[in-house]
């Protein structure tokens, strides 16, 4: 049947009197007046319940002010303030699994005729979460197929560009998820999913892409697998990344474009979806969406944090000291922080698109400056205006231009336990060359805006520190945007 996403997800236009009137529904309960909970309730047909969400009185780390590093600060930093974290924390991790409330994020905000679906894609992937078969089957397709583990590379000449005039400075690698097969991340999620898929008997899947790195994980997925695949992107982004729509459509994905962004390509995929719920499987490449979505790409971009941990401990024997991630919607980030999350000691530092400035408003930069809200059948921070409307984001990387959020990164920032911070577009085709010239790597432009926030960060931290930053992404397909930057920058200059 045809559906609009009025019809589907609770889209934009929910004014904020209309949202302060949903979260009044939500009721506190076990803890002070500082916390917001929730007993269940619907909206829209889609359950909301939730557990509890503490919103610690902690320094909003969305702006240029570092952080001193904790593991070299003195005991008393480790103070109640940090133990009621972690309460909450590990309290949200045996609720999230059912409710995929983390804190007063996240949801099921859908109509009831989607309920079904996603309860019975709830109740498969805990099973194979937690089936041997399976799993031996996804570690096999992670090792032969996508081509992990990935190596934890040490960038020798990077981190000497951040030495100090003494010749110290934090030790900096990189986890290179753009050596996997497709060449960024997405991979992961996306061979998992379409095993997934297939498990459940659907014939054909749909998924939305930006810059292409999920369309084309997808496409090639889907193509093991004797999947039908169908990827919608938008028509400003098939013109910018052209030769991705050339390999999805060598990989035998049909490719059809929508007017507008990403966000845009996501609705529409939701509504081919929702029109063919029997046959077809909806894709999430993003952390976002309804619930079990969100979990269910964390868990599965989780083997990125656990590769990390194991070999950070195998080359220089502990947990890394600080993790960088650059964050769009979320899906590298939480695949490199999951596993440190309750490691306190270890930073977790994500990385928004600042754009061309945060105060004319063109950015991306949604948990620096947006507000609570709900969109695409999740609660998290959005990007919107007074009356609730989405703002369209604004990135060089086209990856990274969501008006959105991961709901359980909203999570960790409302309760303190993630920094972040925001680079402009400039910062980050500055890092991209960078990277390029001291270590011979194209980093994906998503990629840049982590590497790009060690010029602020590095001075800040102590000698020998430990610092690793996610390479989500090879940028070999980002240097004609690159090369075109250079040439405006010159002609304006």
């Amino acid at each position: 049947m045809a559906c609009n996403l009025q019809t589907a997800f609770l889209p934009q236009g929910r004014s904020k009197a209309c949202r302060k009137s949903v979260l009044k529904k939500i009721t506190c309960f076990g803890l002070p007046s500082q916390v917001e909970g929730a007993t269940s309730t619907t909206v829209s047909g889609g359950s909301i319940a939730c557990s509890s969400s503490l919103v610690l009185s902690h320094q909003n780390s969305t702006n240029d002010t570092i952080k001193p590093h904790a593991n070299f600060m003195s005991n008393s930093v480790m103070t109640r303030r940090s133990l009621v974290r972690q309460r909450l924390i590990e309290m949200e991790a045996k609720t999230s699994s059912t409710t995929g409330k983390f804190g007063r994020f996240g949801g099921t905000f859908v109509p009831e005729t989607l309920i079904a679906c996603l309860s019975q894609l709830e109740d498969q992937l805990n099973f194979v979460l937690h089936d041997d078969e399976f799993q031996a089957e996804l570690a096999t397709a992670l090792r032969d197929y996508v081509g992990r583990e990935t190596p934890l590379y040490f960038a020798q000449r990077l981190t000497n560009h951040y030495k100090n005039s003494h010749g110290e400075g934090p030790d900096i690698y990189l986890k290179r998820e753009d050596l996997t097969h497709g060449g960024a991340h997405k991979m992961n999620n996306a061979i998992a999913q379409a095993m997934l898929a297939k498990r459940l008997g659907l014939k054909s899947v749909v998924a939305a892409t930006g810059a292409g790195n999920h369309g084309i994980a997808t496409a090639a997925a889907c193509a093991k697998l004797s999947l039908d695949c169908t990827i919608i992107m938008s028509r400003t982004d098939t013109e910018k990344h052209s030769s991705n729509v050339i390999l999805m459509n060598l990989l035998g994905a049909q490719v059809k474009t929508v007017d507008g962004g990403f966000k845009d390509a996501i609705s529409e995929a939701v509504r081919e979806w929702v029109g063919n719920l029997e046959t077809s499987y909806y894709l999430a490449g993003n952390a976002i969406g309804p619930h079990p979505c969100p979990r269910m790409v964390r868990e599965f971009q989780s083997v990125i944090g656990k590769e990390t941990r194991k070999q950070a401990m195998e080359k220089w024997g502990e947990k890394p000291d600080v993790l960088v991630a650059c964050v769009g919607s979320g899906s590298n980030a939480l695949g490199l922080f999951n596993e440190f999350v309750r490691d306190e000691e270890v930073r977790l530092i994500g990385v928004e698109a600042g754009g061309v400035g945060l105060e004319n408003g063109e950015h991306s930069a949604t948990l620096a400056r947006g507000e609570v809200g709900v969109y695409h059948g999740a609660m998290s921070y959005l990007l919107q205006d007074e009356e609730g409307q989405i703002i369209g984001p604004h990135s060089i990387a086209v990856g990274l231009e969501y008006p959105g959020v991961s709901p359980e990164l909203s999570f960790l920032k409302e309760v303190g336990r993630a920094e972040f911070y925001t680079v402009t577009d400039q910062e980050a085709l500055d890092a991209y060359g960078r990277l390029c010239r001291l270590e011979g790597i194209f980093p994906a432009l998503e990629a840049s805006h982590a590497l790009a926030f060690l010029d602020k960060l590095c001075p800040t931290l102590p000698d020998k520190a430990k610092v690793v930053v996610c390479c989500s992404g090879r940028g070999d397909r980002d240097a004609a945007i690159v090369f075109q930057s250079k040439q405006q920058t010159s002609i304006c200059c």
